[in-house]
Formats: structure tokens, sequence, C-alpha cells
């Protein structure tokens, strides 16, 4: 069954010997040719605001810039977050997009008893992290803490499941033929759109 994805590439910088950059084209290319339909957001190209009010959280406009990619958000099956952990995290450029994108109106809904409605159920979302440490030292050691809020706290807040994550690490050592393999793993779970 075909899906609509979006990929929302989280690496603030735009240098593209990201390696976060290859492991999104590696995603998008296995979930092209099994048929998907896949919407790539570049967050390092677009000027992203920071929210500092709760009013502005929950009554301002969402950024013009920012339209085409709550668009393809919204309009996702699956959602395919890539990014570099950062301080134990997401970078800010990344919470500061979810921000705007999981706001009321748009991802939730405020009811008059209650959680809010989930707006954002029936997708899914895999969330892939670099990171420079080994990636069982980040799950073991540091519990992965900064993306199991990431998932509790946003993702599933908004109705978002399930999530799956792959954290991919010692990136800064890691030989071509590693990093080959890691990208033939995301093609695999593109073609899958997992």
């Amino acid at each position: 069954m075909s899906r609509r994805i979006a990929i929302i590439l989280g690496h603030p910088d735009p240098a593209p010997e990201r390696f976060c950059r290859a492991l999104a084209a590696a995603y998008a290319e296995g979930a092209r040719t099994a048929g998907h339909t896949v919407t790539l957001v570049d967050l390092s190209g677009i000027e992203i605001p920071f929210l500092r009010s709760q009013t502005e959280f929950e009554t301002g406009p969402v950024p013009e810039n920012l339209a085409a990619a709550r668009d393809a958000v919204v309009a996702a099956d699956h959602l395919v977050l890539i990014f570099p952990l950062w301080l134990g995290t997401m970078p800010a450029l990344v919470k500061a997009f979810l921000e705007h994108i999981a706001r009321p109106g748009i991802a939730f809904r405020y009811r008059d008893k209650g959680l809010p409605e989930k707006l954002f159920a029936g997708k899914s979302a895999r969330v892939v992290v670099t990171m420079g440490m080994p990636a069982f030292v980040f799950r073991w050691f540091y519990l992965a803490h900064g993306i199991r809020g990431l998932k509790r706290s946003i993702l599933s807040f908004v109705g978002v499941a399930p999530v799956r994550e792959t954290y991919i690490g010692g990136i800064g050592a890691a030989t071509p033929e590693r990093r080959a393999a890691w990208l033939a793993t995301m093609a695999g779970l593109g073609k899958d759109a997992a």
C-alpha cells in the first residue's frame, strides 16, 4: 500500500557532506522505489522563529515560510525525523519547528474537559538520530532521555503511533563500509515506509 511520507531533515548545517543528508536521501530513494510519495522538508534552509508566549503558541499564525512544511506533515501518513544528537536531544532548530507544527488546531485540539483531541492519530513515525558516542551508550547509560521526551511529550501527545527509532552511533569514526550499510538499512526502511 502506497503511503505519503514527510521526511524532516533536521540537521541545522546545510553542508552537503552531513551524513544526515545521505540518510534522508537513502530513505527517500527506497520509499520512492516502492511507490510511496515523499516530501522532504530540509530545516537548514528555513528561517524558523522561536515562539515566545503561550498566546503565540495557541493562537498565533504559522509563519508563511512554514506553510508548505506544515501541509506536508498534516498530509503525511508517516513522518521521518532525521537529526544529529546535540546535548543529548534534538537541535534547537528541530524543537522550534515542532513547536510551530505540533500546536493547537494543527496537531491537537483542546476540549472543554479531559485531554486534548489528537489530530495526528493514524500517523506513524521513525526518528533517526546520529551521534558521536556509541548508540548503546546513549540507549542504555543515558536511557535515550532526550529522544524519549520527543516520543512521549510531542509525538505521542498529538497521536503519532507507533514511533520507532534508529540510533546511529560512532558516526565520526565510521568506515565507508559501515556508512554504506547504514544507508542500505535506511533504503530498506524507506521501501517499507517503516
